[in-house]
């Protein structure tokens, strides 16, 4: 595998950032949370006695409430609360996936007496939008291709035969009072006639 300056420089560049990184890794995993060895708490004080928990479960009248502690120790009393709750639920089995039948209510029917729409046929596609540019004038010099003034809003163009002006219309034939133009988006062609002013 040929390695050019240019990757080689992106490879050291990427092997040291691997290497800080492990090594942050590591510290952060290994380090003893700036505790000093002298506060260290002996592992036989910070478990409490399994007969006596440290929180006991409160039975309410919306469920077991639990107090919250720290003790990584496993819970019996709860685990022995959550054994003995019974499922209430309306009969049907939450183990099957079957729509839950919904007793159909009587409405009496109702007849409507129209006609039906008549048929008109296909529908038409619409007509393609109006091309919006305005034909000026001319803008060419005897002896060059024809080009002619063209605006739309604010904005004016200089185009001549087979040039795309406003990255949609492209003009098609130049004469002297109009300019044939095609909506490239459309295929819409229309015929723009030489306004005065």
């Amino acid at each position: 595998m040929k390695i050019g300056s240019e990757n080689r420089n992106k490879l050291i560049i990427a092997v040291v950032l691997m290497v800080v990184a492990a090594g942050l890794l590591a510290q952060r995993l290994f380090s003893s949370g700036g505790t000093s060895s002298a506060a260290v708490i002996p592992p036989a004080a910070s478990v409490p006695a399994v007969n006596a928990p440290a929180t006991r479960p409160n039975r309410t009248k919306k469920g077991l409430t639990v107090e919250r502690t720290l003790d990584p120790s496993l819970r019996l009393d709860l685990l022995k609360v959550s054994e003995e709750t019974k499922y209430e639920g309306k009969g049907r089995d939450i183990f099957h996936a079957e729509a839950e039948v919904i007793p159909k209510a009587k409405f009496p029917a109702i007849v409507q007496h129209s006609a039906p729409p008549p048929d008109t046929g296909p529908q038409l596609p619409p007509p393609p939008p109006p091309i919006n540019l305005k034909f000026y004038g001319f803008a060419s010099r005897p002896g060059e291709p024809k080009k002619i003034f063209l605006s739309q809003g604010d904005d004016v163009f200089i185009a001549g035969e087979g040039d795309i002006v406003d990255r949609r219309y492209k003009v098609l034939q130049i004469s002297p009072t109009s300019v044939e133009v095609e909506d490239v988006l459309t295929n819409n062609r229309q015929s723009i006639p030489l306004t005065q002013g």
